[in-house]
């Protein structure tokens, strides 16, 4: 079974910064796109950025350009959030999602395009 599991969320105040880190196993990492998703209180989950297979190609959702970077290493089967200048709206559940097979490469924000999810890890942006 796919696993993925999230780590690094904390409390942090706002303009901080925090790394996520989620590692994968029981499949080929590398073959997949990996996304960010995120769910704040009362809100859908709503993606925070994408990246394929390879790592080239990325994706921002417009709230967090420039102040989140996506980044994966295939070697350790890690993907990777950093977050800088964090706001209070950036206070939510992260989880990180594995791409179904077949999928458009370049989409990211279609929540049918994912077939496996982790548990998630929570950060709160709070002075």
């Amino acid at each position: 079974q796919v696993q993925l599991v999230e780590s690094g969320g904390g409390l942090v105040q706002p303009g901080g910064s925090l790394r996520l880190s989620c590692v994968a196993s029981r499949f080929t990492f590398s073959l997949f796109g990996m996304s960010w998703y995120r769910q704040g209180p009362g809100k859908e989950r709503e993606l925070v950025a994408g990246i394929g297979s390879e790592g080239i190609y990325t994706k921002y959702a417009d709230s967090v350009k420039g102040r989140f970077t996506i980044s994966r290493d295939n070697a350790k089967n890690t993907l990777y959030l950093q977050m800088s200048s964090l706001k209070p709206e950036d206070t939510a559940v992260y989880y990180c999602a594995k791409k179904k097979s077949g999928s458009k490469a370049t989409s990211f924000s279609n929540l049918n395009d994912y077939d496996y999810w982790g548990q998630g890890t929570q950060v709160t942006v709070s002075s």
